[in-house]
């Protein structure tokens, strides 16, 4: 993890390709899960751990994706996760997949904190605090950028 983003590789396997052998677009947002997964788990905030002790899980609410480039198949990625804004019982984190720093893909993600009951829920504060010193170390994106 760096001051800016949490960075996670990735391979890409045949099965992520389509027929001509380029990553197939939805295999993107496997990436990005896995990578927010590891994410949160270098936060010492493993979803099972998420789920027992605080009865809250993260749902994506909305994403929005730019195909920017292909990847292909054997290239090694790299997704970068940062978070970029926190409320009560929302994140809005930004992900990107490069490879030799170069942008393939990018997304902007809302994550929605729920309940076992999948409604809404404010996040703990104990969570709260691990995330909000991330964003707080972590450099911000420039307007409109």
């Amino acid at each position: 993890m760096s001051a800016s983003h949490h960075r996670w590789p990735v391979r890409i396997y045949y099965e992520d390709t389509d027929a001509g052998g380029v990553v197939y677009h939805a295999r993107y947002l496997h990436f990005f899960e896995r990578a927010r997964t590891e994410f949160m788990r270098a936060l010492g905030l493993e979803h099972s751990r998420l789920l027992a002790d605080y009865g809250v899980v993260f749902t994506v609410r909305r994403v929005d994706l730019e195909l920017a480039a292909p990847a292909r198949l054997d290239d090694a990625l790299e997704v970068l996760t940062r978070i970029d804004a926190m409320t009560g019982a929302r994140l809005r984190v930004r992900q990107e997949a490069r490879r030799d720093g170069r942008l393939l893909a990018g997304g902007d993600l809302q994550l929605a904190v729920v309940g076992t009951d999948l409604r809404p829920k404010r996040l703990p504060a104990a969570l709260t605090d691990r995330l909000a010193a991330w964003v707080a170390a972590a450099p911000q994106p420039a307007k409109g950028a």
